[in-house]
């Protein structure tokens, strides 16, 4: 089988895509997605600082939220800079090395944020299936081994890609369908044979997000199957009302994903602009809405972020009135 490099390639650069039909406007649709990565940077980075600076947030529980933070922040500082450079200078060139890379570490963060999802699912098992064995069975060096396991299997899984890609020659067209670079759209793009870059990217898909939902699916059952054994009405609601914040984080990272290869595959024919819009929630929402959800659901986080901010307001007042 042969493969040709890159850079032998009829083009030089791909092309990213902003919204299909929507051009025109492109400088007014850049105002809500500038105000999400806005949103994005202040929660997130926020919410890994309080958690660092708290020595009582230093519980599973938190540690998996400033995972879940940190990969939000990755995944969105590799998509949203690229969106509203589109939006704004119509900058749609992109290098191959630098498209690849973009790739990389958007999958990279994509996959560390569901295994992290998978572990905090684990989290919410232990603390309600074994409450009083809880603090025993996820120690520190629990945690720890937990987080090295998952980038450990991120990087092992992901590294590959990029490198099998230089392989390949692109001559069928350099533009791709979103307005940043994913797997399965450069490989589009190939003139050369991609059924190992193909197999290896459903591998990947299947061994990482795929395999995760199974384990959540099956964490919750597991869980449901406690809670409905607790004696009290309010008992079983206390329980539940404690994964609220991770339901709404599984179903705003999986939901997206799983529609849009539903209608892929067997839905009716729509506009490019349906389908570059839901990839584009797959990526984007979630970074907006975990910081919002865990911020509102998690009473002992948020009145540590109110604290903080109260303690800086007064600190700056008493500044000013020395001054």
């Amino acid at each position: 089988m042969h493969y040709v490099n890159s850079t032998n390639s009829t083009f030089s650069t791909f092309l990213v895509t902003g919204i299909p039909g929507l051009e025109a406007v492109h400088i007014w649709i850049s105002t809500p997605f500038a105000a999400m990565f806005f949103i994005i940077l202040v929660g997130n980075t926020t919410i890994i600082a309080v958690i660092w600076r708290e020595p009582t947030l230093h519980v599973p529980m938190y540690l998996f939220l400033a995972m879940l933070a940190a990969s939000d922040l990755g995944l969105s500082l590799f998509t949203f800079p690229t969106m509203l450079r589109i939006f704004w200078l119509d900058a749609r060139e992109i290098t191959f090395s630098a498209c690849f890379t973009q790739m990389f570490f958007i999958h990279t963060f994509q996959d560390f944020e569901s295994a992290v999802i998978l572990a905090m699912a684990f989290d919410r098992f232990v603390a309600i299936s074994h409450p009083l064995h809880y603090s025993s069975i996820l120690t520190s060096s629990v945690i720890v081994k937990i987080g090295l396991a998952i980038v450990v299997r991120t990087l092992t899984i992901q590294v590959p890609l990029p490198i099998l890609l230089r392989r390949l020659c692109f001559c069928h067209s350099n533009v791709l369908s979103h307005s940043y670079c994913l797997h399965p759209d450069i490989l589009k793009l190939s003139c050369s044979n991609t059924r190992i870059n193909s197999i290896f990217g459903l591998f990947v898909l299947l061994s990482t997000m795929g395999l995760d939902f199974l384990l959540i699916f099956f964490s919750y059952i597991l869980i449901l199957k406690t809670v409905l054994s607790i004696a009290s009405h309010r008992g079983r609601l206390k329980a539940l009302n404690t994964c609220i914040s991770h339901l709404c984080a599984v179903i705003l990272f999986f939901t997206p994903m799983i529609c849009l290869s539903v209608l892929h595959r067997f839905g009716p024919k729509l506009p490019s602009h349906i389908y570059v819009t839901m990839a584009n929630m797959h990526f984007l929402i979630p970074p907006v809405m975990n910081p919002i959800v865990y911020v509102v659901k998690a009473t002992q986080i948020r009145d540590k972020i109110l604290k903080l901010f109260i303690k800086k307001g007064s600190v700056t007042s008493q500044v000013t009135f020395t001054t």
